[in-house]
């Protein structure tokens, strides 16, 4: 299973960035998709997820009514568009993929870094 995650950079507080993960080597159609971050020396934490036929969506509370989760199944992709940008969504941010939705048994990519400068 591969996860390449993608779209990540250096943007102003304020502005937007999308974020793509690109799946390979399983079922993705079959698989809940989600995104996490992780700040370096800090506990991964959860952003957003998206159920494998798109019906359910789930956000971070920090993120709610700026971030909006996609997928589109025939490209075997996951987005992540975030918009309105805060010093405090600077991470690493990871896609992961689970057929159970539990995200301790998920597989994940390797990480795009997004910087929000203040």
């Amino acid at each position: 299973v591969q996860l390449q995650a993608s779209g990540g950079g250096l943007v102003q507080a304020g502005g937007s960035l999308r974020l793509s993960c690109a799946a390979s080597g399983l079922t993705f159609s079959k698989n809940n998709m989600g995104w996490f971050r992780q700040v370096p020396g800090k506990e991964r934490e959860f952003v957003a997820s998206i159920s494998a036929n798109s019906i359910s969506r789930y956000y971070a509370d920090s993120v709610k009514g700026r971030c909006t989760i996609s997928r589109d199944n025939a490209k075997n992709t996951v987005y992540l568009q975030m918009n309105s940008l805060k010093a405090e969504d600077t991470s690493i941010y990871y896609c992961g993929a689970s057929l159970t939705g539990v995200w301790e048994h998920a597989y994940w990519g390797q990480g795009t870094l997004v910087t929000v400068s203040s």
